[in-house]
């Protein structure tokens, strides 16, 4: 009798082990296994096929593993996608101001001051109102200044303070952000109903000088909250008063 000298068949090729994958779709998978190891999905798929054949009664630690690291990673990466939202948004921020600032130091004249102020500046900051505002000793009701345009608004001394909150004795603040209160229309006159948040710019103009303020109104009310940086726009409030102090006698 001659012994059988024919090679066992392979696991996969005997009937017990016959593949139930379409034979085009298994000759792709073996061909380039990586793939399938670099796709996300399939492979969670697989894992939960895996977890569902060993039953309930069977604890996947490796598994729990990989499901925390995979939880781990999500958050990772949406802090990752975060961080870069900030740094955009803080870069987009900071190149508006640099724009804003150089506009404001363009115009030779203090009604060219406030012309560029209530409209390119305004726009550049993307506020839909920026108003300048003066204490004043006199009565506000100079002809002289009503030439000058609605951008800027002459008060009694002691508007500035009592408009910011500022408590008698107290350091003032150099940026205000907050949502507008209710009551006078000034700063912004006409437009005071329309405004929802606002940025306030206290400027000091040396000593012996009545304070300013540069009032820079948004509809959003989102647009200037307490919890935003006050950096930029401090940079920006220090730039205006010195440019006003050109003009101020």
């Amino acid at each position: 009798m001659c012994a059988d000298t024919r090679p066992d068949p392979k696991p996969s090729d005997s009937p017990g082990h016959r593949s139930m994958i379409a034979q085009d779709l298994r000759d792709i998978i073996l061909a380039s296994p990586e793939a399938v190891l670099q796709d996300h999905a399939v492979m969670a798929a697989l894992v939960a096929a895996s977890d569902r054949a060993m039953g309930s009664n069977v604890v996947d630690l490796r598994g729990m593993a990989m499901d925390r690291m995979e939880a781990r990673l999500g958050r990772l990466e949406d802090t990752h996608r975060s961080v870069i939202a900030a740094v955009y948004d803080n870069l987009a921020g900071t190149n508006q101001v640099h724009r804003a600032t150089l506009q404001l130091l363009t115009p030779a004249t203090f009604e060219g001051f406030l012309q560029v102020l209530g409209s390119d500046v305004a726009q550049t900051l993307r506020v839909d109102c920026a108003r300048l505002v003066l204490e004043s000793r006199q009565p506000p009701q100079d002809p002289a200044l009503q030439r000058l345009g609605a951008t800027l608004c002459v008060t009694d001394a002691g508007f500035v303070d009592a408009y910011l909150g500022t408590a008698p004795g107290a350091p003032p603040r150099p940026v205000t952000l907050r949502q507008r209160p209710a009551g006078s229309d000034l700063p912004y006159g006409a437009q005071a109903d329309a405004i929802r948040s606002e940025a306030l710019l206290r400027l000091d103009f040396g000593e012996g000088r009545l304070p300013g303020l540069l009032a820079l109104g948004a509809g959003d009310p989102s647009r200037f909250r307490a919890a935003q940086g006050t950096d930029l726009l401090g940079f920006f409030g220090g730039v205006a008063e010195r440019v006003m102090r050109r003009w101020l006698p």
